[in-house]
């Protein structure tokens, strides 16, 4: 399942915290020219790299198809971040 949702909680120095959702569809359209520029770079670095483009392609799809319900924790000093993605 590709994930629909990614939420980013942000507390902030003086103790404010901060709660973002973020629609990953809506995000990947805007971004897709991006896309389109980086698949060509990702396959030159794969050919250099001697690494089966194929194979990058489906760890990709692996990593991608892993991420709902995953939660990232960064602390640094007073602010803290946490990003779960539904």
């Amino acid at each position: 399942m590709i994930p629909n949702l990614v939420t980013v909680r942000h507390r902030r120095p003086d103790g404010r915290r901060l709660r973002l959702h973020v629609p990953v569809l809506p995000v990947l359209l805007v971004l897709s020219p991006l896309l389109l520029l980086a698949v060509p770079v990702g396959l030159v670095a794969c050919l250099v790299l001697r690494v089966s483009p194929l194979g990058a392609l489906r760890g990709a799809g692996q990593l991608l198809w892993a991420l709902p319900g995953t939660r990232i924790e960064l602390e640094q000093g007073r602010t803290a971040v946490l990003v779960s993605v539904r």
